[in-house]
């Protein structure tokens, strides 16, 4: 299993029938093996942002590459391997009959069958805490286990690079702590796009806010958590009592 860096710059976009650009220059570097927090208020561009990386929107002006390898038409099969992204409605990716099929999709078309899909299998949902999972109907799960079968269905293309789009959405306590274990486990480049400050505090060293379609903010995620007014200005707030020099 390895980790890519991911390279943004100068990213611009703007959705049909808009007048205002939704992304205006964005520019950030991620190392390879680096855990990112993407912070900022609704409409920033967060979403718009990590849609890029893997190709589900189409660059109109900037560059993004996954390590050396540009994020183009032409190349969007082998990044999308390289690039899972975990959306927030894990129902929008579980769509098979049992977890076994929805883990075993991907792979299966990329050619993997018979005995090896099934370790694969296996083995991805024992990586995720979901060992025995695999014959369940995925809808009929709790929202923290179909959130770690959802990881599971992107960790089966062993990718280079994890997007977690508000990962702890609709998590009870005691998902959110296992949810948080397993990330802290995962080896790969995470970008965790989230409104959940504490998260960011526990998982990442390092957070960008992204306000009006541009980085606006990047440094050490304490020292930006800290700042009052920088938090303020982009509609930002830790919880009622919630101090960061904590942790």
């Amino acid at each position: 299993m390895s980790a890519s860096s991911i390279s943004v710059r100068e990213l611009g976009f703007r959705y049909p029938g808009e007048h205002h650009d939704a992304l205006r220059g964005l520019t950030i570097d991620v190392n390879a093996g680096e855990r990112v927090a993407v912070l900022g208020p609704n409409g920033s561009g967060k979403t718009t942002f990590v849609m890029h990386l893997n190709g589900l929107l189409a660059t109109q002006s900037g560059e993004v590459r996954i390590g050396d390898t540009p994020v183009v038409e032409s190349n969007l099969m082998e990044v999308r391997r390289r690039v899972g992204a975990v959306f927030q409605d894990a129902d929008d990716q579980l769509f098979m009959s049992s977890v076994r099929e929805d883990v075993a999709f991907g792979p299966a078309n990329l050619g993997v069958s018979g005995a090896e899909l099934d370790e694969l299998v296996e083995r991805t949902l024992e990586r995720v805490g979901a060992a025995g999972y695999a014959d369940r109907n995925p809808h009929h799960l709790s929202g923290g286990e179909k959130r770690r079968v959802a990881i599971a269905t992107v960790l089966s293309m062993d990718p280079d690079v994890l997007i977690l789009d508000e990962p702890t959405s609709g998590l009870d306590p005691a998902g959110r702590r296992e949810l948080i274990d397993l990330l802290s486990s995962l080896t790969q480049t995470q970008l965790i796009v989230t409104h959940d400050l504490p998260l960011a505090l526990q998982l990442c060293n390092r957070s960008v806010i992204v306000s009006d379609g541009r980085v606006v903010a990047d440094g050490r995620t304490p020292e930006l958590l800290a700042n009052v007014e920088l938090l303020a200005e982009h509609r930002l707030e830790l919880p009622l009592g919630f101090d960061p020099s904590r942790l």
